[in-house]
């Protein structure tokens, strides 16, 4: 504190706060006054599409009371209407605990019947009781898309009740294994489901979600999986009777998509001391790095992380179809022989895939061996679990450590999530084949 501001009397001292308030005040209520009315645009997509909207709710059939809320909406004359599989998920897997109702924005209530999911692009449609006034139509041909150009999200954010946000089209997101596209606009929870539209009415997109750690960072469904699906329903025969053995299948497809993308991209090494260690990078694997080095420890320790920076949803209990990585180098001047052994051992030992009451899966069996790549000698573990809910999906854990030095250790994990039983073997051999030493010190 300076010795003005020290010197300040108490009169002086409020007469600054009360001139401050003062002029905060007035600034409010010039911006106030400056706000801008809701765009024309909003207001005449939101007028027009206002009898289509639908507020989608899942219910425990047991005390029929809600346990989640999303948003949705009918397309042309039909009584098909589009939302998020993520709004659908308990139905699709408990449908014996869970059922579903609709409420449109005239108050009107009525059930509603899961007909399709698209698991991997987020997406379902089901059938009620009443039809569309024909605003929402996804034709073969979809609206070209330029970057800044304003697009309308619809839906009930928070079970507030129905609204309209604006926002920029930024792009396509390929980072994932399915695009997306990224919206510079509010989308809530609540909101999921909903439709997005160009400001002449065409459907853009589907709201999927938005990222926790930005502003205003939002994505949706492209408008092309909307037409695919819809397609789909209107060549089924009859509605699926267990959307499990659906689910199932579809994940078995991503992780076939992702084991072959993977094969065909050239692995990439990083170098950690005497050690080159696998990665996949790619615009769907990102690897990141950390050290303790600066830290007051008797030894040190490097990483390096890789992972595919999406997910597939499946409940909120459940994502799976990702692969991730991590290679730790640990060594030590300072520590002996036997304190360095019990820190590496530890390190090692310090690595899991869950407890063995887990309902999602089997409990995880494990194999261990001292071997040798051609290399390096290596102790490798290799666990895996199956998915009780999804014949033939499995985690696989693979995780080695070197054994050629007493005070230096090479230890490397590989996770493969929801993969087959043959894929999962097969990279679990390139990654351990991968790992090697260049040299000697």
């Amino acid at each position: 504190m300076t010795d003005r501001i020290k010197t300040m009397t108490v009169s002086a001292t409020l007469a600054t706060c009360t001139s401050f308030l003062m002029a905060l005040w007035l600034a409010g209520a010039a911006a106030e006054a400056q706000l801008a009315p809701p765009s024309s645009s909003a207001q005449h997509i939101y007028s027009q599409a206002k009898p289509d909207l639908l507020q989608l709710r899942v219910l425990l059939k047991s005390g029929h009371t809600q346990s989640s809320v999303g948003s949705g909406f009918l397309i042309g004359t039909s009584h098909l209407v589009v939302t998020n599989y993520h709004v659908m998920s308990q139905i699709a897997l408990e449908p014996e605990t869970y059922t579903g109702e609709y409420i449109d924005t005239n108050g009107r209530r009525g059930a509603v019947e899961l007909l399709a999911v698209d698991v991997l692009h987020d997406l379902a449609v089901v059938r009620i009781d009443r039809p569309g006034s024909g605003f929402f139509t996804v034709p073969e041909q979809l609206p070209t898309l330029t970057q800044g150009q304003y697009l309308y999200s619809l839906g009930n954010p928070l079970d507030l009740g129905f609204a309209i946000s604006e926002g920029a089209y930024n792009g396509v997101i390929s980072r994932g294994f399915y695009d997306q596209l990224m919206f510079t606009g509010p989308i809530n929870a609540g909101m999921s489901g909903g439709p997005n539209m160009t400001v002449d009415g065409q459907v853009a997109g589907v709201n999927v979600s938005k990222r926790q750690d930005g502003e205003l960072v939002s994505f949706l469904v492209p408008a092309r999986y909307v037409r695919d699906l819809l397609k789909k329903v209107a060549g089924q025969k009859q509605t699926p009777k267990d959307f499990k053995i659906l689910t199932g299948l579809q994940l078995l497809e991503h992780q076939a998509l992702m084991m072959d993308r993977l094969e065909k991209t050239p692995l990439t090494f990083k170098v950690l001391g005497p050690y080159r260690v696998p990665a996949w990078e790619s615009d769907q694997v990102r690897c990141w790095g950390q050290s303790n080095a600066k830290q007051s420890k008797p030894y040190t320790v490097d990483e390096v992380n890789c992972a595919i920076e999406s997910r597939i949803y499946v409940s909120d209990q459940l994502e799976t179809g990702m692969i991730a990585i991590n290679h730790k180098f640990l060594k030590s001047r300072e520590l002996g022989v036997w304190q360095f052994s019990s820190l590496a051992g530890a390190s090692f030992k310090d690595q899991g895939m869950g407890g063995h009451k887990d309902t999602r899966y089997t409990q995880a069996q494990c194999r261990e061996q001292f071997v040798s790549n051609g290399k390096l000698p290596m102790r490798a573990v290799i666990c895996l679990r199956a998915y009780r809910k999804f014949p033939e999906l499995y985690d696989f854990a693979l995780m080695t450590a070197s054994t050629d030095e007493s005070r230096m250790s090479l230890q490397s994990r590989l996770d493969a999530r929801g993969v087959s039983f043959e894929n999962g073997l097969r990279i679990s051999r390139i990654f351990i084949e991968g790992i090697s030493r260049e040299s000697r010190p």
